[in-house]
């Protein structure tokens, strides 16, 4: 697919991070870009900045998802480009034992359905709702209709104590991606996964210093943290390479997630 302003893109969790860094990297290659999130007022300020439209979006409502891409369609037309950059992380390990009374409590079901409603659900639900416009789409002249690119992790292969449910649902992302791009074959949709390391992202701000020195010294090469615009450079790739499809891509500096 050759990127330009005759090609529009809906990227879920626009307003920071990942998504933010995605929306950044397609505006500059003169892509129509529509930033979905519930962060209004970030939201709207990034795509002001990059000449993009905001739309609200729960990834837990259907309806919300068709609402957002109804909003993104009308000021860009029907998308080719959907990433997937909407997610949450909750820690917590399946038994937790009071140092002080040895009482043990199993992980909070809630807290694990709610990870994997925004984070595995929550991207099928977008990947499929968009899927199916640009199903309607003329494909491209040696090329398809569309590219969906979602986030997994490589905790998804390598989960820490404490990641079950975070794990599981980045996991969920990595299973379904084969499966989508061969349902999606005969529409001229490839689907496919990146499975980031370490990304200075806003989670990290809650960090002192020196536990983000410390994360990104276990990073082989480079030896600290990923840059959102890395990411966004490997999305830019994927949507312009027609062979990519079907596969998770690792991006981590050759890490490889220790127990703790």
């Amino acid at each position: 697919m050759k990127l330009g302003p005759d090609i529009a893109a809906v990227v879920t969790g626009g307003a920071s991070g990942l998504g933010e860094g995605t929306a950044r990297g397609l505006a500059a290659a003169g892509v129509r870009v529509a930033l979905l999130d519930l962060n209004e007022e970030r939201g709207r300020a990034v795509a002001e900045e990059i000449g993009g439209v905001f739309a609200r979006c729960n990834v837990t409502d259907a309806d919300s998802i068709a609402g957002a891409l109804a909003r993104a369609r009308d000021a860009h037309g029907q998308e080719r480009i959907c990433v997937n950059c909407a997610g949450i992380v909750a820690g917590q390990k399946t038994v937790t034992r009071d140092r002080e009374t040895g009482a043990v409590a199993p992980h909070d079901p809630d807290i694990f359905a709610r990870v994997v409603d925004i984070n595995l659900l929550g991207t099928f639900r977008t990947a499929a709702l968009s899927a199916a416009g640009m199903a309607m789409l003329e494909p491209l002249e040696g090329s398809g209709r569309g590219v969906i690119v979602m986030t997994a992790s490589i905790a998804g292969e390598e989960g820490q104590i404490g990641q079950a449910a975070y794990a599981a649902s980045k996991g969920g992302v990595l299973g379904a991606t084969l499966p989508m791009a061969r349902d999606l074959a005969r529409e001229g949709i490839r689907v496919v996964s990146i499975m980031p390391g370490l990304f200075h992202t806003p989670m990290f701000d809650s960090l002192t210093d020196e536990v983000r020195d410390a994360l990104a010294a276990s990073v082989p090469f480079p030896q600290r943290l990923g840059d959102t615009s890395e990411y966004a450079a490997l999305v830019r790739h994927i949507c312009e390479n027609d062979m990519l499809n079907g596969t998770g891509i690792r991006l981590d500096g050759a890490l490889r997630l220790a127990p703790r």
